[in-house]
């Protein structure tokens, strides 16, 4: 509408007379023309003042997965096919898989799309991983009483968890961080000690070391401190615009389901004792559940499997089936066992540079995968107790011969009901009428059902 009406304003330089809506010697002259071309100025009015913008926004709040890529890559794709001014992606994750990061940090790089990195909501962090993203994303911003840093990477050793100190590995992630700080005007001496001294900055300090370009507490007050800056040879035009959040697919909502750390490792264990009970109890089901849920698990974990650990598993299951199947003092139970412990914890993706996580948090996710095994072996170990003492247990058919029971439902003879006889409940008959709750006793066991009678009152 400003253009139009900058058009009808302009003035006539041989006339010396604004053309103007209330000049009507102008209207007088050029009535047909003027209206035609004030009508076509209000038809499109909308296009003049142009359409509102609208960012995309781009949620991580866990771990980075093998899928998480794939959901950045198709952000980055939406963001482009809808013609959005920019890509915002939120960060709050503990760090992880570092070839994943690597691939979202291409895609950064290689998309026109401007991509905001956003340390949100308040009080949340973006570790290892995610302060790679984070500094590889063309602004930075965080909220505040956010924390970012902790990007030295470790491992899990027999010992316990150890910094990588190899300067081959060392060396070529400061490279990286330091060169993606340097692309985007950014402290290249504190992206390189984020790495080698596990610096943690909050948005402050952040701000004030020239990590991070802004501190914003909401998406819509970032919005309006980054408009007018120039991103890829584009100017940012983002003060009122409108915000839409990424939903991914069906398919990629359960690919992150499914590589979740936690979710892949319990979905592994949970299959490995499916295929045990399957075996020991055919015919229930529960080796097809166990093979699905494995193959879950491991397409959860990105297929990256260690050999060991399988093998210790393997090995595992079949010793307790053959603890279950086979008479025995327990020994095959117990190995079976500690070897699938064993094999849970290795099977754990902890090893660099598979996994890039703060120690903290690969310690808990060790507890969180070996506590349930645990558990389960226990219980297991219970099972296989319960088992041989049912094996070397005496036949109980004559020892219960005599033995007082008490009637649950009243018994009539030629019809059968339930009485209890040392806490477990048994059916029944009798060849004389028995009230319910009446002491009675076992005559002998034929079959299933016992036959009782009365026991004498005593006047």
């Amino acid at each position: 509408m400003l253009l139009c009406r900058g058009l009808l304003q302009r003035r006539n330089e041989k006339t010396g007379y604004d053309i103007g809506i209330g000049d009507d010697m102008m209207l007088k002259r050029f009535n047909p023309l003027f209206l035609l071309f004030f009508s076509l100025c209000l038809i499109l009015s909308p296009a003049c003042a142009g359409e509102q913008q609208k960012v995309l926004v781009l949620e991580i709040s866990d771990s980075i997965t093998p899928v998480s890529d794939d959901i950045v890559l198709d952000a980055i794709s939406m963001a482009k096919s809808g013609g959005f001014a920019a890509l915002v992606i939120t960060l709050n994750t503990p760090g992880g898989g570092l070839d994943e990061t690597f691939n979202i940090i291409e895609q950064i790089d290689q998309t026109d799309v401007p991509v905001i990195g956003y340390v949100y909501p308040q009080g949340v962090k973006a570790w290892s991983a995610g302060t790679l993203i984070l500094i590889s994303t063309d602004i930075a911003v965080m909220a505040p009483h956010t924390i970012i840093g902790s990007a030295q990477p470790v491992e899990m050793s027999a010992t316990g968890i150890e910094p990588i100190e190899d300067s081959k590995i060392v060396n070529a992630i400061v490279a990286l961080a330091r060169e993606k700080a340097l692309m985007h005007g950014r402290n290249e001496s504190v992206a390189e000690e984020f790495i080698t001294k596990n610096l943690n900055l909050n948005a402050e300090s952040a701000l004030d070391a020239g990590v991070i370009e802004f501190i914003a507490p909401t998406i819509e007050d970032m919005l309006v401190q980054i408009d007018g800056e120039v991103v890829k040879g584009i100017t940012l035009s983002t003060d009122g615009a409108g915000i839409e959040y990424y939903t991914p697919s069906v398919r990629l909502s359960f690919m992150n389901i499914v590589s979740n750390p936690l979710i892949s490792s319990m979905l592994i264990m949970l299959g490995i004792y499916g295929v045990v009970f399957g075996i020991s109890s055919p015919g229930m089901g529960a080796e097809i559940f166990g093979i699905i849920a494995i193959t879950l698990g491991l397409i959860g974990t990105g297929f990256d499997v260690n050999i060991a650990a399988v093998f210790l598993l393997l090995v595992g299951i079949v010793l307790v089936v053959l603890e279950l199947q086979a008479p025995g003092f327990g020994v095959f139970g117990i190995t079976g066992m500690v070897c699938l412990i064993a094999g849970s914890i290795l099977l754990v993706p902890m090893s660099f540079p598979n996994y890039y996580t703060p120690a903290d948090f690969q310690r808990s996710l060790m507890i969180s995968i070996a506590a349930p095994t645990v558990v389960v072996g226990i219980v297991m170990v219970f099972a296989i107790y319960k088992v041989m003492e049912v094996r070397h247990r005496k036949p109980l058919v004559g020892e219960m011969i005599g033995d007082m029971a008490k009637a649950i439902d009243p018994l009539e003879p030629g019809t059968a009901g339930f009485v209890r006889y040392k806490g477990e409940y048994w059916k029944a008959r009798a060849d004389e009428h028995v009230t319910k709750g009446e002491k009675i006793e076992i005559v002998k066991k034929d079959g299933i059902v016992l036959v009782v009678k009365r026991i004498p009152q005593n006047d």
